[in-house]
């Protein structure tokens, strides 16, 4: 390929060409067969494939098994200040659309979805979370940070802080180093106590976004906690794994009978009662309890106390080398859930790994309700709420899995 644009040039493998033209943007070490060019980690390059066609231009780093990272594959981008400044315009206007009004909290960036791989930013309240997860997006976080206070103040919203999570390990695999703090700016500053209140579907949470997992809270359930919230109106519910409470307050706040909310961390129960106090609720307990031992209890004592189940455990498997074990394990707090039901009682169950693919997991369901002796009939099949946006070719984008069924 003839190169005026002085980037250095990637020649890729037909594997590895192959999978960018069909909407993948990643290239693998593994599939590169050259360098051309003075290249540092970091830097703009070209890929090409073997007979020298331009397939894209992306971030590259060779501390990553992810060689390159593509950012466009239009031939005339630069990728200069105001590129990165019209991605993340592109990102929120996309919300606000998809959105409306609900905007108190939500994903601003979502990685290759947004075209800025291996880079998230949260909005909670006045306050933006980001995590750096690339090399080449490290590099230019001035002018990321710079861009989204500005898009997000010409749009109407308050930011008063910007707080980097920059504590995951998937950074080391890149050579960055972990850390969190906040973004110093003259008209940054910070929170006391590191801490935020968001108001999502009509129901107050804290946001611990200094320690609170990820980025402080998991905004992905928003639209689906909704959902579920339809079916709780009078029923006697049992959330398990809720975390900091979220499926449950939704239940409570819509009309539940009662709502037990079970968790491991005695820290995320605690801060689960801290909202149910922040939003005067009467009809909700919490039980630090291992969720696997609960079930089991009741299931021993042939006890039927609750009539709607829900399930929002952790990822089981992060590796493709997990998943059968990772199977056994839905599958079987699936099972007691649904053998604990009464017939016509709710269950709202999902998964939250993509190496749990979709086919897999209706087959674990489906092994599960006969193991259990039930018939499943399906309320809703949902996925991630659309600020965190799927984009086809790309599976590691789409990831939870949500049902709502009727067990009889």
């Amino acid at each position: 390929m003839k190169n005026n644009r002085n980037y250095p040039v990637v020649t890729v493998s037909k594997k590895g060409a192959m999978q960018v033209q069909n909407g993948h943007p990643w290239i693998y070490g593994s599939d590169t067969i050259s360098v051309f060019g003075e290249v540092k980690n970091g830097d703009i390059v070209d890929a090409v494939t073997e007979k020298g066609t331009y397939i894209g231009s992306g971030l590259y780093n060779d501390n990553s098994k992810i060689l390159v990272r593509i950012l466009s594959k239009n031939a005339n981008d630069r990728f200069d200040e105001a590129f990165f400044i019209r991605r993340i315009r592109y990102a929120l206007q996309y919300r606000l659309s998809v959105m409306g009004d609900d905007t108190d909290c939500f994903r601003v960036i979502f990685g290759d979805s947004d075209g800025l791989p291996g880079f998230i930013c949260d909005k909670f309240g006045d306050v933006l979370v980001t995590q750096t997860m690339s090399y080449g997006m490290e590099l230019r976080k001035p002018i990321l940070f710079n861009a989204l206070k500005t898009e997000l103040r010409n749009a109407g919203f308050t930011i008063s802080a910007i707080f980097e999570r920059n504590d995951v390990a998937v950074r080391e695999k890149e050579g960055l180093t972990l850390g969190k703090g906040y973004v110093e700016a003259d008209d940054l500053g910070t929170k006391e106590d590191n801490k935020v209140i968001i108001n999502e579907n009509g129901v107050l949470y804290e946001v611990d976004f200094e320690n609170g997992q990820k980025t402080g809270f998991f905004l992905d359930q928003k639209y689906n906690r909704l959902a579920a919230s339809r079916i709780a109106p009078g029923k006697n519910v049992l959330d398990c794994f809720t975390h900091t409470g979220s499926f449950a307050l939704n239940c409570a706040k819509a009309g539940a009978q009662s709502v037990t909310a079970l968790d491991i961390s005695a820290d995320a129960i605690a801060t689960a009662n801290r909202n149910i106090a922040l939003n005067n609720l009467t009809n909700m307990q919490t039980k630090t309890v291992d969720v696997f031992d609960y079930l089991t209890a009741l299931d021993n004592e042939k006890k039927k106390p609750f009539d709607y189940i829900i399930l929002d455990p952790p990822a089981f498997t992060k590796s493709g080398s997990t998943v059968q074990s990772a199977f056994r394990g839905y599958k079987e707090i699936n099972r007691r859930a649904m053998h604990l039901l009464p017939r016509g009682g709710f269950l709202a169950t999902c998964s939250c790994s993509h190496f749990m693919p979709e086919d897999l997991f209706c087959k674990m369901l489906r092994d599960a309700a006969h193991d259990a002796g039930v018939s499943l009939l399906q309320v809703e099949a949902r996925q991630q709420a659309p600020d965190h946006p799927i984009l086809w070719g790309v599976p590691e984008t789409s990831y939870l899995k949500f049902y709502i069924f009727q067990v009889l």
